[in-house]
């Protein structure tokens, strides 16, 4: 049981509601937020341009010589639901981070550190005032107080909380499983934690800053996206006023600021201008379900833009231990004998390797022979005699080797299966011979197993252009056998630790993104260098800080969903621009001809033509554009924060379905939109309550009267 003082009640802090979310997309509406996204910052200011004008019309007689109460007073209205619409947007996508802050807030609610002092005595001390290279204790039925290296000892760890995974793990001085979390709980043992991460700098508070957004920056793509539409918004802003001026000058259509107004919102990118942040927030949440915590956005895109994708061999590709997979029996030896043998040699064996031999042996209908405790010898496996195995009552010895140990042992390989060890290890197999005293009984095959599914997923990244390369430690008859299985593009066998940054820096020599993943010390420089560097929780804290994600899960094949989360990612991006920018193609044809015609000149060669919509009432159609600007957006969240649906494609295929779908859709969907915003405009001025509140807005605007 844990001791008092190891965890304090403290008050939950309630999740995410709905007030919240409508209270903060309110208080979006200061210029400090608005300013960051210089698309939605125009609308702001045009709205603010746009109210003044309307409340107090005779403070600027020359601008408002064709005001119209009712009508400055919805296109400023449809301004706010534009803007309020873009801040629920970002607002929704942030409280879906916050939500799941505040559950992780409430892990480490309360939680106190026994602490070690110099003189080896512990006192009871609060997680704040703890600093990197104080020593605290943990004991079963405690919380890790904060993040660090076990120095000493060991335990077992629920880490289910924070990683979703429900097996417990184990943690223990020395090699490279030595890193805890703060905020999981001990289930068994005791041990003495190095603390690696001050208050506020725990992957905690990582994934805590990462999940609710604080301080995000604009990615890289993002920027670039930001710079086109601020580009974008200044060219048609230049159009707009060359269209006023050429109006002015010709005489021929005289425009209220209004409908200007009206006709540069609705003609600059607006919806994907208000959905931006929403992408690049529902990004990073998508990454945080995934157990995975980001340091940056950036690295998330650049997962998207991959083109070359590291991966070991060992618990990536293959399930990480070789398992028995074959037997092959000497010649004039029973298939039965040999299976007794397996099972006598290996019985005992608790390795993995030894176990699978079980395993496949009484697959085989193989029955083991009853032994009376005390009346064997078991002999264990060392570097030196690399074999292992048992002495049985009567003397014989029964082992497992490898046929370099048998031979220097005495026992000697038939050719038949020399030629048949030589044949599996050509097919990256290992061979063990199993041997009954002097005489061999036959070989046991053992092979790395590639994981179930992984041939999919790599061709899965082949078909999206990225190659990839598999590093091991293997002969290169082993690894090219495990390349040919799986389906990777490259190999590089016999690697040392100092290879993955070798073929890292060849690679981006070559103007390559490259992403790989690691554990161990030896990664740090590898993952520091490359352009997405996945590390294991498990692994050390030199791994964690060199790479830019960190996997809480442990789970090393997860770059490849993650490059799937970067992907969709940059698709979104792309296709929430391409709809965005086809809509405007269509408001285009609805307030250009009203335009014309509220001036009296629809008989210009050409209007009628552009008015396929038949919008006949200008105001009508210009509210209707602009109204419709507005709502799109809204409709188009779910999708924003969801992400559009990615299957792997080349890039053309990617492009060609995009243009299409949101292409053709945004200008089909637009022209539909638009015309039936109008008819229920022109039947809705029509009943008796609008007429009354139309008049009504006449007698109370303008406020101070032209």
């Amino acid at each position: 049981m844990a001791e008092p003082g190891a965890h304090v009640a403290v008050r939950k802090i309630p999740h995410t509601s709905l007030r919240l979310v409508l209270a903060d997309s309110f208080r979006m509406f200061s210029p400090r937020n608005q300013v960051r996204y210089p698309v939605m910052f125009c609308v702001y200011v045009l709205f603010w341009f746009l109210l003044v004008l309307t409340l107090f019309p005779r403070a600027f007689p020359d601008l408002v010589r064709t005001y119209n109460a009712n009508y400055f007073l919805w296109v400023t209205v449809i301004l706010f639901l534009t803007l309020w619409f873009a801040n629920v947007a970002t607002a929704i996508a942030e409280a879906q981070g916050r939500a799941r802050a505040d559950a992780l807030r409430e892990i480490r609610s309360g939680i106190r550190a026994r602490q070690v002092l110099p003189d080896g005595t512990t006192r009871w001390t609060l997680t704040d005032v703890l600093h990197v290279g104080d020593t605290v204790e943990i004991r079963a039925g405690e919380p890790v107080p904060m993040d660090g290296d076990v120095i000493h000892g060991a335990a077992l760890i629920d880490e289910s909380m924070m990683t979703g995974e429900s097996e417990p793990v184990t943690r223990e001085s020395g090699g490279d499983k030595t890193s805890v979390l703060g905020g999981t709980q001990v289930l068994q043992g005791v041990a003495q934690v190095r603390v690696t991460a001050a208050r506020g700098e725990s992957f905690l508070d990582r994934l805590i800053r990462l999940v609710e957004g604080q301080g995000r920056e604009p990615t890289p793509n993002e920027l670039a996206l930001l710079v086109l539409l601020s580009a974008l918004t200044i060219a048609l802003f230049t159009v707009v006023v060359t269209f006023i001026f050429l109006a002015n000058f010709t005489n021929i259509v005289v425009i209220d600021l209004a409908t200007i107004v009206a006709l540069f919102v609705c003609l600059m990118p607006t919806t994907i201008g208000a959905l931006l942040p929403a992408i690049g927030i529902s990004g990073i949440n998508r990454t945080a379900k995934a157990n995975v915590i980001s340091k940056s956005g950036k690295a998330v895109e650049a997962a998207g833009d991959l083109d070359v994708l590291i991966l070991d061999k060992t618990g990536t590709i293959t399930v990480g231990n070789r398992l028995a997979v074959q037997f092959v029996p000497a010649p004039g030896v029973a298939m039965q004998d040999l299976l007794e043998g397996a099972l006598l040699s290996s019985s005992l064996d608790e390795t993995a390797e030894g176990r699978s031999i079980v395993r496949l042996a009484s697959r085989r209908n193989a029955s083991a022979r009853r032994l009376e405790p005390g009346s064997f010898k078991v002999i264990p496996f060392t570097a030196e005699r690399q074999m292992s195995g048992i002495v049985l009552p009567d003397g014989t010895e029964v082992f497992k080797g490898s046929l370099k140990a048998m031979e220097t042992y005495g026992a000697l390989l038939p050719p038949e299966l020399r030629s048949e060890a030589l044949s599996g290890s050509r097919e990256g197999m290992t061979p063990l011979a199993i041997s009954s005293g002097k005489r061999v009984l036959g070989l046991v095959f053992l092979k790395d197993v590639v994981k179930p599914g992984i041939r999919d997923r790599l061709r899965e990244l082949k078909v999206m252009g990225i190659r990839t390369i598999m590093c091991t430690g293997d002969n290169r008859v082993t690894a090219a056998a495990i390349a040919r299985e799986s389906g990777v593009d490259e190999f590089v066998a016999e690697a040392k630790p100092e290879s993955k940054l070798l073929l890292i820096e060849r690679e981006k020599a070559h103007g390559r993104l490259v992403a790989m993943t690691g554990d161990g010390t030896n990664d740090a420089p590898a993952l520091a260098r490359a352009d997405v560097g996945l590390a294991m929780n498990s692994g050390t804290g030199a791994a964690k800080e060199a790479g830019n994600m960190v996997d809480l899960d442990n789970d090393p094949t997860k770059l490849i969903e993650i490059v799937s989360i970067g992907k969709q990612l940059l698709i979104t991006r792309g296709a929430l621009t391409t709809f965005s920018i086809t809509n405007d193609v269509a408001k285009y044809f609805a307030i250009i001809p009203a335009i014309f015609i509220a001036s009296g000149a629809s008989g210009l060669p050409g209007i009628s033509i552009m008015n396929v919509l038949q919008l006949t009432n200008p105001a009508l159609a210009v509210l209707s554009a602009l109204l419709f600007n507005g709502l799109i957006i809204p409709v188009l969240i779910p999708l924003a924060l969801v992400g559009v649906p990615f299957r792997p494609r080349s890039a053309i295929d990617l492009l060609g379905r995009n243009l299409l779908l949101y292409g053709f859709g945004g200008l089909v969907s637009a022209f539909v939109g638009i015309k039936l915003i109008y008819l229920l405009l022109a039947w809705l001025v029509t009943l008796p309550f609008c007429i009354s509140a139309g008049h009504f807005v006449v007698h109370v605007l303008p406020l101070g009267g032209l």
